[in-house]
């Protein structure tokens, strides 16, 4: 496809990148460790982070790491919310030379010990809220090292004691767990500051992360990210911002609101890694579901940069407090992860005068491939334009480009897609094409200045939030519940997440009831994957060879 689209970039918005400005990721956080020392890197909780605290944690965790016998290349998992010891781990393990697993801190034992198993982690940094949830599957996964942080392991002595104790006795969050040889996050530290760390030596093609997603089935399946990938991300997106964070008054360090989960790759490189190599800061919110709490922390900061989901947009501009926060400052709002809804960015243009910019990836492109310009004056509705360095196409069923005016399926190349899947050779081939598309599974169309836009999914993957749900892994869980016969999972639209995962079931039990399905799916599935609602029948829709037809079921509720 000839790239119509960079005639149509912003001013000083390059065609391409030089992805080889650093040999790593971890190159990256060194230089940025050095170039912003003294500014404040994250605030959580009344307490400001400086980049050199966080260097100094990050590299005593990665001596400690290296010293507990694990080899370059290993996998060590972060089971964390958005706390300060998030990005101390993930610089720690990269400077150690080994591979982040993100992990969501919500899941299940049962998908817990699947991704533990299948990245073969073989150390896990979590939270003690969610220490129970480990100690279940701990004496079956490779994962032995375990590093036990609690919220208030960096916010001091005093105040680091009110909130732990708060948080276990008064709130009563963290569920009792035994786990004996687990590591206290702060001995941790402690004892890394006495041991000698030596850097790795880590190149372009080396894995920096494993970003589990479901891919094209259900089965949940690691994107193998290499160092390239993110730094490539990372300057695509820095480059893509520039018009925007211009803004600012000289001088003044950009901040952004980290509300998105950092073991979400959306939280991870638009928060994280990309506020570490701007010299940024990011307000850490651990818990953006408490729409209040959120809006009273953002009400006591300046901050000009703004990524989130939909939902998240939705649910804050309908509060009653929005207007207690100073949006004056806010230059760049970024919805990804799932489609802004045109009502939600009509309401939030209305009360803060930034538009949000829509765009568009996936765990496997590192996330970002395409965004609106940042300096659009509203919603487009579309997904924008091919970030630099970045090619889409649109394919038929057989791999061929399609015609003009023709919908396809959305086909990504560039230097932030991943190398493939991990482990599953099959799976990577399915969805690489011999001329190195990622094909998305996603059907979308152009038009004439090159600007995107999805006009149906081709896989019958289910979006909540941002978050990917596959109705196979949903349906191969309930199949296994005594009492029945045959399901089908798929998805329906929802006013607050976009959409929601709607169950129908066979009986093979007249005394199965939903009562009995919902406390299954309490106990296996993590609360965006659980069926918002169920609906028995007498039988399914198939097809002439049996396959079960969601499309119908889907069409039938629409």
């Amino acid at each position: 496809m000839e790239k119509i689209w960079l005639k149509h970039y912003p001013g000083g918005v390059p065609a391409e990148v030089r992805t080889d400005l650093y040999p790593s990721l971890l190159a990256l956080l060194e230089d940025s460790f050095r170039k912003h020392a003294a500014l404040p890197a994250y605030k959580f909780m009344g307490r400001t982070y400086s980049f050199a605290e966080i260097d100094a944690q990050a590299r005593a965790l990665a001596a400690y790491l290296q010293g507990c016998g694990l080899e370059r290349g290993d996998r060590v998992a972060i089971m964390l919310p958005n706390v300060p010891q998030y990005p101390v781990a993930v610089a720690a393990i990269l400077r150690a030379g080994y591979v982040v697993v993100n992990l969501n801190p919500l899941y299940t034992p049962r998908e817990l010990e699947h991704q533990l198993k299948d990245s073969g982690a073989r150390a896990i940094v979590v939270l003690e809220n969610f220490a129970a949830t480990l100690q279940q599957v701990l004496d079956t996964v490779p994962t032995k090292q375990v590093i036990l942080a609690s919220m208030g392991d960096m916010l001091g002595s005093l105040k680091g004691a009110l909130v732990n104790h708060a948080m276990r006795k008064t709130r009563k969050l963290v569920p009792p767990f035994q786990l004996s040889d687990a590591v206290r996050f702060n001995d941790a530290l402690a004892q890394g500051r006495g041991r000698r760390y030596t850097a790795p030596a880590v190149g372009p093609e080396d894995i920096a992360v494993l970003q589990y997603t479901g891919g094209t089935t259900g089965v949940s399946k690691g994107a193998v990210l290499l160092h390239r990938n993110l730094v490539a991300n990372l300057l695509q997106a820095e480059a893509w911002n520039l018009p925007a964070l211009s803004k600012l008054p000289p001088g003044e360090q950009p901040t952004t609101v980290c509300a998105l989960p950092l073991y979400h790759i959306f939280g991870f490189t638009a928060n994280m890694m990309l506020s570490m190599h701007l010299g940024g800061c990011n307000i850490l919110i651990p818990n953006p579901r408490d729409i209040g709490a959120l809006l009273k922390e953002l009400s006591k900061h300046r901050f000009h940069s703004f990524p989130a989901v939909n939902t998240l947009f939705n649910a804050m501009a309908h509060h009653p407090a929005f207007n207690t926060v100073d949006w004056s400052h806010l230059v760049l709002a970024v919805g990804g992860g799932m489609a802004v809804q045109q009502g939600t960015a009509r309401l939030w243009l209305e009360k803060t005068g930034c538009p949000i910019v829509e765009g568009y990836g996936l765990s496997e492109t590192s996330p970002s491939a395409t965004c609106n310009p940042v300096d659009s004056a509203a919603y487009s509705g579309n997904i924008g334009l091919p970030l630099p360095s970045t090619e889409l196409a649109l394919l038929d069923d057989a791999g061929h480009e399609v015609g003009p005016g023709m919908a396809g399926e959305i086909a990504i190349r560039g230097p932030q897609v991943m190398a493939g899947y991990w482990q599953r050779p099959d799976e990577t081939a399915k969805v690489m094409t011999r001329d190195g598309f990622f094909r998305t599974g996603d059907i979308g169309m152009v038009d004439e200045r090159g600007y995107f836009r999805i006009v149906d999914r081709k896989k019958d993957m289910i979006l909540v939030s941002g978050f990917n749900v596959y109705p196979n892994e949903i349906e191969d869980l309930i199949s296994t519940l005594p009492g029945v016969l045959e399901c089908a999972a798929f998805g329906v639209p929802d006013a607050k997440a976009g959409e929601a995962v709607k169950l129908v079931v066979v009986k093979k039990d007249p005394g199965l009831n939903e009562a009995d399905i919902r406390n299954f799916c309490e106990a296996n599935l993590t609360g965006y994957k659980r069926p918002r609602s169920i609906e028995f029948r007498d039988e399914l829709p198939k097809s002439a060879i049996g396959k079960i037809l969601r499309r119908e079921l889907r069409e039938a509720k629409a």
